[in-house]
């Protein structure tokens, strides 16, 4: 994990919040890398869960709802870590299931009573700040789409069974956030909640498990030996889910759960319905029923698959006694697809690499342009490590033939391809 790290900061994938000021524990920043591979895998899942499909339609609700949604939904009530303060030397809080015996995990001081901590943050809606005004940033997308599932039936030609999905951020006030982004107290979600007649909920759930997992694998290209579906024991189940199971990868620091996928019953349907007074049933149009559906819900941060996938490609040759860093990333995640490189900084080879870059750009490639000169092995390196699959290098030769020189990632392999054949090349590796 450590050197994951140390790549995310050195190549400007993430940051460390407000670094300059000491940072805050749980907060990051993603840089100009990082926002392009968290743009990726959004697009990724929408278009495999939403797009590619005709039964699931888009939806986005805002972070701040009424309170009252989060009392309907258990969140004030139930939203809730076991907490354990040392009294020791630290002063440091825990998570009550994450440490054992009575001392302090870091200075050995003794530890208090457990007692049980809201992870909701708290806010305020307008100028005065009293009990009429609270409100909550939003613990996660869900409850907004099963507040609007009354405006989709109404609005949008959907039958059950079919899905609202959306993305977007939410806040968490963990206790003990850790390993990098794994476990953050801001995060993107992308949720879907996909409805169903009451009865065909155990159909469907089988569904989706093997639909999610077949996205990491065949998508995102995650090494199937380091995945495995788990299902929830009793004891662990959340209050409303009649069944769960996590897709969990083999993370540095153990096996940890990527993605939920979640069979909620009408649990939240029914609390809306039961709080706000509002009648969320649905109209069978064959059956002329009225019934609450029930819901399968697969659920997952962007922060985790991005982990996820920086975790699974990272990688490093051994060069004539050095271990340079490669980023396997699969093509579909790549920051940048292509690197154009002039071999030189002269003139003569800049006009037709800008005029290379032009076409590949018009292409619709993810494109990176570096004419620093110097080596061209280094700079080969350099986009190994923010895991770039091809670059193309423009050299004296060119001026001569019109070929440049294809050079593949994971081989290593260089190929010279005519100009006029190079983007049905790229495209055709994509």
């Amino acid at each position: 994990m450590e050197k994951v790290v140390a790549l995310c900061k050195r190549r400007g994938f993430v940051f460390q919040s407000s670094e300059i000021y000491g940072g805050v524990s749980g907060l990051y920043d993603y840089g100009p890398y990082g926002v392009q591979l968290k743009r990726n895998l959004r697009d990724l899942w929408w278009r495999h869960v939403v797009d590619l499909r005709g039964d699931v339609v888009g939806l986005d609700t805002t972070i701040l709802m009424h309170p009252e949604v989060w009392v309907a939904s258990g969140h004030v009530q139930n939203f809730v870590d076991p907490l354990r303060q040392c009294e020791g030397e630290c002063k440091k809080r825990w998570r009550a299931d994450h440490v054992t015996g009575d001392r302090c995990p870091q200075c050995g001081g003794p530890l208090g009573e457990v007692r049980m901590f809201n992870l909701m943050f708290k806010t305020h809606i307008g100028p005065v700040e009293d009990s009429s005004s609270v409100a909550y940033l939003r613990p996660e997308t869900a409850q907004g789409m099963f507040v609007d599932f009354k405006n989709v039936i109404n609005s949008m030609r959907v039958r059950v069974p079919f899905g609202i999905a959306q993305q977007g951020r939410s806040f968490r006030n963990e206790i003990t956030p850790g390993n990098f982004i794994f476990r953050v107290r801001e995060f993107e979600q992308m949720e879907m909640e996909f409805f169903v007649k009451p009865g065909e909920d155990e159909e469907w759930f089988e569904h989706w498990k093997e639909e999610r997992l077949r996205w990491y694998t065949d998508v995102l290209g995650i090494d199937t030996e380091k995945l495995r579906l788990r299902d929830h024991g009793v004891d662990e189940k959340a209050h409303y889910a009649k069944a769960s199971t996590d897709i969990e990868y083999s993370f540095p620091f153990g096996w940890g759960e990527l993605e939920g996928i979640a069979s909620r019953t009408d649990f939240d349907l029914r609390a809306h319905q039961e709080h706000s007074g509002q009648d969320l049933t649905y109209l069978d149009p064959e059956s002329n029923e009225r019934y609450l559906p029930w819901v399968i819900e697969p659920a997952v941060g962007v922060d985790r698959i991005l982990i996820t996938c920086l975790l699974d490609a990272y990688d490093e040759d051994e060069v004539k006694g050095e271990t340079p860093v490669v980023l396997r990333l699969h093509k579909n995640t790549a920051p940048v697809q292509v690197a154009v490189m002039p071999l030189s900084k002269k003139e003569e080879l800049i006009g037709p690499a800008r005029d290379v870059l032009d076409s590949l750009r018009k292409a619709g490639l993810r494109v990176e342009y570096d004419q620093t000169g110097g080596n061209i092995g280094r700079r080969y390196r350099r986009q190994d490590e923010i895991g770039t699959p091809f670059c193309v290098t423009i050299d004296f030769d060119t001026l001569n033939d019109r070929a440049v020189t294809i050079r593949e990632r994971d081989s290593m392999e260089q190929v010279r391809v005519p100009i006029a054949e190079l983007v049905d090349q790229l495209q055709a590796r994509y």
